[in-house]
């Protein structure tokens, strides 16, 4: 990125990573997207209790997210009651192994962070 950020060209809100950040950036899209992985296939109750502490409005605020930004498949069976699954787009699949790595790292270097914040608190 090595515009301005105010030129025309190439303003803000279009900005990929910004974006990316900001969609993934919450407590639970790229779990709910792990869970997803790793099932395959699951349905929303399902879903809910793999990821207990998610309540099922923002499981399914995020599963709505996700749907819109085509990174999971939601398919509605026409029977009583409802049945829906989810699992992962091509586009989410491809985003697993990234997630994978940053988990990776995050395990890696999580104590060293957690030592480095209490050491900068105890400064401040």
């Amino acid at each position: 990125m090595n515009e301005k950020p105010n030129d025309s060209k190439y303003p803000v809100e279009t900005c990929p990573i910004r974006n990316v950040v900001a969609r993934f950036g919450d407590k639970w899209s790229l779990l709910v997207l792990l869970v997803i992985d790793r099932e395959g296939i699951v349905r929303f109750n399902e879903l809910h209790r793999l990821i207990p502490d998610i309540s099922t409005r923002v499981l399914s605020s995020t599963l709505k997210t996700l749907e819109a930004d085509s990174l999971i498949n939601r398919k509605v069976y026409a029977q009583v009651p409802p049945k829906v699954e989810y699992s992962l787009t091509e586009t989410g699949m491809s985003l697993i192994p990234i997630v994978n790595q940053l988990t990776l790292w995050a395990q890696e270097n999580m104590e060293n962070i957690i030592k480095h914040r209490k050491d900068y608190a105890s400064r401040n």
